[in-house]
Parts: structure tokens; sequence; C-alpha cells
């Protein structure tokens, strides 16, 4: 009577490492209409919904990163009772032992799983031998979370917080599934407050969530994914066989890309979190349109630069030791920053140029007496706007090449094989991509006012009305779709 594929319900729990799940995956989309369900039916029962979220957190990164789970559970339950020890404490000494602890435990993690062979290398060559690659498994997401665990254990030790008492709460806070994998950076100040209230959804919230995840599902499974699969890729993986003006739309379309792929999921990670009763910080703001390199920086995965800036670079000394050592802590800021994407020589070149960048216009704004916040207009801000987003899309060639001579090839490319003729050429040859080039581009730069109301229309919507553009918007992804649907970019750090 029941025909009953059991293949393929055990690939519903057991993980594969060539499709993990993500949020625009098929399967994740009917999982989750599944937990909705059964987190209303618990609505009214707080701890056992604490329970089940956090268990499904536990499954969705065993479906991202198999076995690895358990290092999520690790850094939980040691930073759980380190924070309590940690208020224990009767005297500095020994509260500053514990955040060592700490420290030692999330940046030890991360050190061997992703600097072992970098480090490794480094080593062999300044002593002249050889040094042979262990074969290390990355678990995915697993810079997001130590790094959020930190924040806990920094905040308990700066007395900024006061440590939890129920292990269940902190479980739920570090392994909430919407930003576990990808970000953003959730604070414990902000999160924790909002675990125990009653759970709550309103119409306004409702609304917001599904666009959401609507224009975040469009940016990442339509935009990025097709410009990537159709022309960035390509380029990237030869760009010796293409002329210097392909390779600067490789560079554009990247440029697009990353910010599709990782704006697109923090979109659907925030949208997800409204729909189950959470507020998430807003995690990117039109960072294309910044005339700075440090308005790029309050644009660009603001959780990222917001925890460098609150527990690196102001640990560092920030402002206030003197104009050269801010212009120092920055750049050190920033290197670390790269190196926190990946081990290669090409993140710790795009940090350092992205910390340089940010020296340069501190340097500037003393210079010309700008007080610190204050906004260009007009001719100078269209200039502001250009010269920082081609100085981004330059730091980007190191951030997505595999090794630094591609990188460098790729240059040598723009600046010296350029043709200019064959770009009417290349439009015909690619001008689906190139459509959708334009309209990302068009999309990202149009005022905030107009997305403002976008997100009010869909919110005035009626239920069927939601449900018929989440369908419409899936049809359209399935449709455009050429290959299996890519992994996020943020993924692989």
């Amino acid at each position: 009577m029941w025909d009953i594929d059991f293949d393929r319900l055990r690939d519903v729990f057991v993980y594969d490492p060539q499709a993990p799940m993500i949020f625009s995956s098929g399967i994740f989309l009917w999982l989750f209409a599944a937990f909705i369900l059964i987190y209303l039916l618990l609505q009214r029962r707080l701890t056992a919904r604490l329970l089940f979220v956090t268990a499904f957190s536990y499954y969705f990164y065993y479906k991202s990163s198999g076995t690895y789970f358990f290092l999520l559970a690790l850094v939980t339950v040691a930073d759980f009772f380190i924070a309590r020890l940690m208020a224990a404490g009767t005297v500095r000494w020994q509260r500053k032992m514990w955040v060592v602890v700490s420290l030692f435990i999330n940046l030890g993690l991360l050190c061997y799983f992703k600097y072992t062979n970098f480090l490794g290398d480094v080593f062999a060559s300044l002593v002249g031998g050889t040094f042979h690659h262990y074969d290390i498994f990355l678990p995915v997401g697993i810079s997001f979370f130590t790094f959020q665990s930190l924040s806990y254990t920094i905040d308990v030790y700066r007395k900024d917080i006061t440590p939890l008492t129920n292990l269940l709460d902190y479980a739920f806070y570090v392994s909430f599934f919407p930003q576990l994998v990808a970000g953003p950076i959730v604070r414990a100040r902000d999160f924790i407050p909002q675990i125990r209230r009653p759970l709550f959804v309103s119409h306004e919230m409702f609304g917001r969530g599904i666009f959401l995840i609507a224009s975040g599902l469009f940016k990442k499974a339509i935009i990025s994914d097709y410009i990537s699969v159709n022309f960035v890729e390509r380029i990237f993986d030869n760009p010796t066989l293409y002329s210097g003006v392909e390779n600067l739309m490789g560079v554009y379309g990247y440029a697009l890309q990353i910010y599709c792929d990782f704006s697109g999921y923090s979109d659907m990670a925030i949208g997800i979190a409204l729909l189950l009763g959470f507020h998430f910080n807003k995690n990117f703001d039109s960072p294309y349109k910044s005339a700075s390199i440090t308005e790029f920086w309050r644009r660009w995965h603001i959780s990222l630069s917001s925890w460098l800036k609150d527990y690196l670079y102001i640990s560092l000394g920030g402002n206030r030791k003197g104009k050269i050592r801010q212009y120092a802590n920055l750049i050190i800021t920033m290197f670390l920053g790269g190196l926190w994407h990946g081990a290669s020589w090409n993140f710790v070149v795009w940090g350092l140029f992205h910390g340089v960048g940010l020296a340069a216009h501190k340097f500037w704004m003393t210079l010309t007496g700008r007080k610190k916040g204050e906004e260009s207009h007009g001719i100078r801000r269209f200039f502001g706007i250009l010269i920082t987003f081609h100085f981004v899309c330059f730091c980007w060639i190191f951030f997505r090449n595999a090794d630094f001579s591609t990188s460098l090839d790729m240059i040598k490319q723009i600046c010296t094989t350029f043709r200019p003729q064959l770009f009417p050429q290349l439009i015909a040859g690619y001008w689906e991509v190139f459509a959708l080039m334009a309209l990302g581009f068009i999309l990202h730069f149009c005022p905030d006012r107009w997305e403002s109301a976008c997100c009010k229309t869909v919110i005035r919507l009626p239920l069927a009305g939601k449900a018929v553009l989440m369908l419409a918007l899936i049809y359209l992804v399935i449709q455009m779709k050429s290959t299996e649907i890519q992994p996020f970019i943020y993924f692989q750090f």
C-alpha cells in the first residue's frame, strides 16, 4: 500500500558531503515547513520548544558538516562553564585565567582546522625543509560559532553581561540554526534576552521575514549562482585565456556575486529568525554605495567588522594611544581579519590592503580636518563611491583567487591586454549574464526607500499572496538553475 523509498528517506537523515544542507535547497524548504508546524505546536511549552530548536539546529549542522557537530557541543559546554567559573572568581587574575582558557579552546580549534597546513608550510620555508600536508577537514562555519561563543566569554570577563545559569539556553544561543554556519555573528547581549520571552510574531515581523527570505533567495539562487557558473568561474579559473576587458568584467561579476551570495544568506537568516520570533541586527547595508573604505566596513559584513572593532581593535588600544598607533592597530586588525577568512597569502594580502586603506583614510580625514562620520555629498561623493568601489574590486581579486600568482596574472591581463574592442562581442556572447549583473547593480544602488516600499507591499499582502510570491520565486529558481545550487561562499570560512 505504502511505496516508501527507504534510500531517499535515509538520505534525509545522513550527512552527504557532496550535498550539504543549505537554505536554498529543496530539502531544507520541506524540512522547514515541517519544523514550523512542530514549533507552533510547542509555542506555549518553552523548555520543550528550546529543546526542539536546539536538536534541529544540531541536525542542521550535522547535515552541513557531518560528525564534526561534536565541536559545536565542545565549544558550547566549555564556554558555558568557563563563564560560570569566571563570574565566581573573586580576583582579577582568576577571571583573566579563565578568559585565556576560553581563547585557547576557541582559537586553538580554529588554528588547528584552518591553519595547521599553512603554518607548516611557512615554518618549512623558513628552515629550508619540506612539509607534508595533513588531510584536515574544515568544519562548516567553525569561524562563526567560535567567534560568537568568544564574544560571550569576553563580555562576561568585561562584566558587560552576567553568565547564564541554564546550559540549554546557552546551547540554544550558540547553535541557533539560521545563523549557525555563515553568520551573522550574533552577540550574546542582543540575543540571550530574547530566548525566554513569550513567542510572538507580529504581522509586520512575518511579512518582513517573508520579504527577506524572498529577496535573499533571489540574490543567491538567481543572480549570484547564475553569473558565477556561467561567467565568473570561467574567468577566474583561467584568467590568462581571456583579454583584460573580460577579466575586468569577471572582477565586477565577482563583486556582485559575493555580495548577493553573502547578503542573500544573511537576509534569509534574518528572515527565518523573524518567523521564529527573534530579531537579528542588519548585516549588510548596500556596501557598494560607500564613499570611503571606512564607510564600506560600516556597511559590509557588519557583524564581523563590529566584532573585530570591539574585541580586537579596541583591545589593541584603538585610537587611544596616538595616531601612529591607531594606524598600526587598523592594519593589524584587518591583517588578522584577512587571516580569519582562510590560511592563504591571498587573504593576508586582501586584509593588509584593507588595513592600509583604512589607515590612509583616517590620515586623510586628519589632514583635511574632516570630522568622524561626516559624509561627502554631490560630485565629491560620486567620485568617492567610484574610487572605493574599484579599490574593493581590486582587493576582491586576491580574495577570490586560489593562489597569489593567479591574482597577479589577472591584474597583468587587465593592465596590458585590455582590448576594449572585444566588449560588444562579450556582451553579445554573455547577454543573459550581463543582464542579471545590470539588474543586480541597479537593485543595489536604488534608493533605500524603494526597498522599504517593496517590503511594506509584501507585509500588506494576504497570506495567500505571500505563499504565491514564494512559490513563484521557487519556480523561477528551478527554471534558471543550470546546475545544482552552489553552497554559500562563506561556508568555507
